[in-house]
């Protein structure tokens, strides 16, 4: 068949309606082109939906549905379960049977019976969608909603979301299997990450790490770990370092300058490097790693893209105790504290801050209060990343002639506790026996302040089997 001849058979215009002669190609009110109009379809796709009867798998094709009546009341005189539509055989508009797997179920009230009566005149429950399957004591369906799903709170299914080996179980729901990106298959819940919450302790040092209240992840990172000196004598190092938020990747910056100052100290102190100049040579062993993800190809991450691809940049602070020494260097914000065992003696700093406001304080302008009550304070002017100005480790050594604690951490605790005497106060009198719960309530003290930032301290309590020479 020819379109013109096609086109002969609309009844009007589809443009204007105006009535159309056979064989017309184009409107003759509105000039409209007749010949872009499809060609109908030779068929009529649409058919009547109808339910076949119990037992045959076609479509009736005349006279009502019957549909099946619930049996008598069972023992506990609540009505049977109706059946469900996923019982009865269907068909698509073309024929074929329907799939009754994966379906959810939906209950429906016995046609031929009263609404809300069951058969024999007693009272509702076929009706009932409150979720009770009392009515079936023989262990049946109950006519009840069935999900899709199974129901994660079952014993059955939390058993089987973990039964494949290795495989991470959702916090929330305690079914789903929990993908690559840290979210779970079954209910979309996020889970935490690894380095959300750490800790760590080697006895002579330990060490707790927080995502904190606000951050949408940890992007501090920390290295603690216990060697020996030439003579035998132990050397403890405690390595902390802060991202810088503002720069791209500033988690795996402080990954990497923690675990690159962490194993240079490891290599140098046994082969008897002095304690000082090992860790002059960590801080440069760290700033190196992070120069060098700078230069990876491809690695800004997709949830970095709203940052400015500059490069990945952090802080660090660490500490050695060795030889009756206290050796702390740094480059950034992050700091040292001293704190007494006996708290009659007063505490101390033992770093200066790479700020805004340390300069403006140490050039006369401000005083303290002035300087960290601005906006700027925090800005700082050293760090570790390959954009840094020149670099310039700072260290210091110090020989204490009395026990105390060190307290190394990131400006998420100090922030809280800023002066020496503030800090003192938050440290637990018992933390040189115990320096993981007096990390864990430092971390906590952060976070009842607030959490605004990430949480991350070290303690290493420092002990002195005699009193000897020199200041503190």
């Amino acid at each position: 068949m020819s379109q013109s001849h096609q086109q002969a058979s609309l009844p009007g215009c589809p443009s204007c309606e105006e009535p159309l002669e056979s064989g017309d190609l184009f409107c003759g009110g509105c000039g409209y082109d007749l010949s872009a109009v499809p060609v109908p379809p030779a068929d009529r796709p649409t058919v009547a939906i109808t339910v076949p009867a119990q037992g045959t798998g076609a479509p009736s094709a005349a006279g009502p549905v019957e549909w099946p009546r619930a049996s008598t009341t069972d023992s506990s005189e609540v009505s049977a379960p109706t059946h469900r539509p996923a019982d009865l055989p269907g068909v698509d508009s073309g024929g074929r049977p329907l799939p009754t797997t994966g379906r959810a179920a939906v209950r429906f009230d016995e046609p031929g019976s009263p609404e809300g009566a069951a058969p024999d005149g007693t009272g509702d429950s076929s009706g009932d969608l409150s979720g009770d399957s009392s009515g079936d004591s023989s262990g049946g369906s109950s006519g009840d909603f069935e999900l899709a799903a199974p129901d994660p709170r079952t014993v059955e299914h939390a058993a089987a979301g973990g039964s494949a080996a290795g495989a991470k179980v959702c916090v929330a729901c305690r079914s789903g299997h929990v993908d690559t990106d840290g979210y779970c298959e079954n209910c979309g819940h996020a889970q935490p990450r690894e380095r959300d919450h750490m800790e760590q302790e080697l006895g002579a040092v330990a060490a707790v790490s927080d995502r904190g209240l606000r951050h949408h992840r940890n992007e501090d990172a920390f290295a603690v770990s216990c060697t020996a000196l030439p003579d035998g004598s132990p050397a403890v190092v405690a390595i902390v370092c802060d991202g810088v938020s503002s720069a791209s990747r500033p988690d795996e910056a402080s990954a990497a300058a923690a675990s690159a100052a962490n194993e240079s100290l490891l290599e140098s102190l046994p082969r008897g490097a002095h304690p000082q100049q090992a860790m002059h040579e960590a801080i440069m062993a760290a700033s190196e790693a992070v120069n060098a993800l700078a230069q990876e190809p491809g690695q800004a991450l997709e949830h970095d893209q709203h940052r400015h691809q500059n490069a990945p940049a952090c802080t660090l602070v660490g500490a050695i105790m060795a030889g009756g020494l206290l050796i702390v260097g740094w480059v950034g914000d992050s700091r040292v504290y001293w704190v007494p065992e006996d708290r009659s003696q007063p505490p101390a700093r033992l770093t200066e801050d790479d700020s805004w406001a340390a300069q403006m304080v140490a050039a006369g302008l401000m005083n303290e209060a002035e300087a960290y009550a601005d906006e700027r304070a925090h800005a700082i002017t050293g760090w570790l990343g390959a954009d840094a100005y020149e670099l310039e480790p700072h260290t210091a050594s110090f020989k204490p002639d009395r026990a105390g604690l060190v307290v190394v951490c990131t400006d998420g605790l100090w922030n809280y506790a800023e002066s020496a005497a503030e800090m003192a106060a938050a440290v637990p009198s018992d933390s040189c026996e115990r320096p993981l719960h007096g990390a864990q309530v430092l971390v906590g003290h952060a976070l009842d302040g607030g959490g605004h930032d990430n949480v991350t301290v070290a303690l290493l309590p420092f002990a002195v089997p005699a009193r000897g020479a020199g200041s503190a």
